[in-house]
């Protein structure tokens, strides 16, 4: 594999050669992929003044004018696509099956998606009154800090992008260190589809130049998606600043199974919600919670699941499950096996590296069954492909152990019949929750609730986020 040259910013339409560097390194072979950016305060800085600068040029372009733009940006991401794939791959071990959908395609609809969008909503409504009529009107919020995590890194980029763009607001994204190559495209995208300079500006960092951005004063709105921890610490400063925020945060999401439910069309459901990525995806189904009548064959079936995952090389289209993004990642997810195995729990399948897999930051698809929700597996988010089988004795109880946690995004219900799993699924405390499978719909809004964090992204309301509401009163006169 050859080296990547990203040692690169894009600030106000130019690339830029950063002051430093971070190494970026191939996650299934660990060898050194390319040096990527790593923003100071100083670049930050001027990453937000070239946004601020483009700002009011781009709010009051006409609509028509933005999404004619953003349709070529579309079409110039679209047209990387394969080779944005084989990068994200290559940086954080996603298989390329998956990264052709999320990073090669994704983007592209979601700018299509939302520039079409922006025609649909008014700029202003008039609203009869008392006195007369009020003129509310809806303008963008201004300069946005774009935050997204390495694990789906142009999709959940685009998530913010796209609507931010869309509604008049220029953005500074801000990659993470380990997908540092791949943010590059966005820039390149821009600069072939006649984006105006300053609209979007792309940085990379580590924590210190996020938290910089965030609290920086010359930023209106930040957009953020990543661990609670960190979501926390950005709530704060948000909070004091009395700035608006999307926190889109970390989960332990639920899959009940249902007395009823078909077991071989569940476990092939939950191939993607519980080990897609290999289990680094913020919605992962890893609480599988199963009847007691059942429990025994639900534990075989999860545990045949996990064992028939071809694990391997993230650029071979086979490959289900990849390595995990980082040799720190890996040490994080073994301690947590390690901490299941003390727990009493009993390891079924998986626990370790696999032995044919003597490069990389592998781990083997692992199931834990007679987990108690009170276990530490059970509760904690390990980011890893990791599941717990824990057991139920009524559809009730059921209920309550998917909502006895400190977070509350993704989940699903299995059930041959779909009415009542739909039911069950109403009485979830979450933000999204699938019935006989999990599928982001992007006309939809996807959040979470508690730890999970606040705001929604995707759907209207992800445009609608990005804009502020101003009423007008406009009095009658007096006769």
């Amino acid at each position: 594999m050859t080296m990547v040259d990203g040692a690169r910013l894009f600030i106000g339409g130019e690339f830029r050669a950063p002051e430093k560097t971070e190494l970026v390194v191939e996650a299934a072979t660990e060898t050194p992929l390319g040096d990527g950016a790593s923003a100071t305060e100083a670049e930050v800085d001027a990453a937000v003044g070239a946004a601020r600068s483009a700002l009011d040029r781009w709010r009051s372009t006409p609509p028509q004018q933005r999404a004619a733009v953003l349709g070529q940006f579309a079409a110039a991401l679209k047209s990387h696509g394969e080779a944005t794939s084989e990068l994200v791959s290559r940086e954080i071990g996603l298989p390329i099956s998956l990264s052709r959908i999320v990073n090669g395609v994704l983007p592209s609809v979601l700018l299509e998606y939302y520039a079409a969008l922006a025609l649909e909503i008014p700029a202003e409504e008039m609203r009869p009154s008392a006195m007369g009529h009020t003129i509310v009107r809806r303008e963008a919020v201004g300069v946005v800090a774009a935050i997204p995590p390495w694990n789906f890194p142009h999709a959940l980029a685009t998530y913010k992008i796209a609507p931010a763009l869309a509604a008049g607001c220029t953005v500074v994204l801000k990659a993470a260190p380990e997908t540092a190559l791949d943010a590059l495209v966005f820039a390149q995208a821009a600069m072939e589809s006649g984006l105006p300079p300053g609209v979007l500006n792309v940085i990379a960092g580590g924590s210190a130049a996020g938290a910089h951005l965030v609290a920086h004063p010359g930023v209106d709105r930040v957009a953020f998606t990543g661990s609670t921890e960190t979501g926390r610490a950005i709530g704060e400063t948000c909070g004091r600043l009395l700035r608006p925020v999307t926190l889109e945060l970390g989960g332990k999401s639920a899959a009940i199974i249902l007395d009823d439910a078909d077991l071989d069309a569940t476990t092939q459901g939950l191939r993607t919600a519980s080990f897609a990525n290999a289990g680094q995806i913020c919605h992962q189904n890893s609480r599988i919670l199963a009847p007691r009548s059942r429990y025994a064959e639900v534990v075989d079936a999860v545990a045949a699941l996990a064992d028939g995952l071809t694990v391997g090389d993230p650029l071979d289209p086979s490959t289900e499950t990849g390595p995990l993004v980082s040799a720190r990642q890996r040490e994080r997810v073994l301690n947590y096996i390690n901490i299941g195995k003390a727990s009493g729990a009993k390891l079924v399948t998986g626990g370790a590296v696999p032995k044919d897999q003597p490069r990389g930051w592998f781990v083997s698809p692992t199931v834990f069954a007679d987990v108690a929700n009170s276990d530490r597996i059970a509760r904690e988010e390990i980011f890893g492909p990791v599941l717990t089988v824990i057991p139920y004795n009524s559809e009730a109880e059921a209920i309550d152990i998917a909502n006895d946690s400190e977070f509350g995004l993704g989940g699903t219900v299995w059930s041959a019949d779909t009415d009542h799993a739909t039911d069950v699924a109403r009485q979830v405390t979450t933000g999204t929750i699938g019935v006989n499978g999990y599928q982001f719909d992007i006309a939809s809004p996807f959040g979470g609730v508690k730890g999970s964090g606040i705001g929604r992204e995707l759907g209207p309301e992800g445009l609608t986020s990005y804009q502020t509401l101003k009423s007008i009163y406009r009095m009658q006169p007096a006769d």
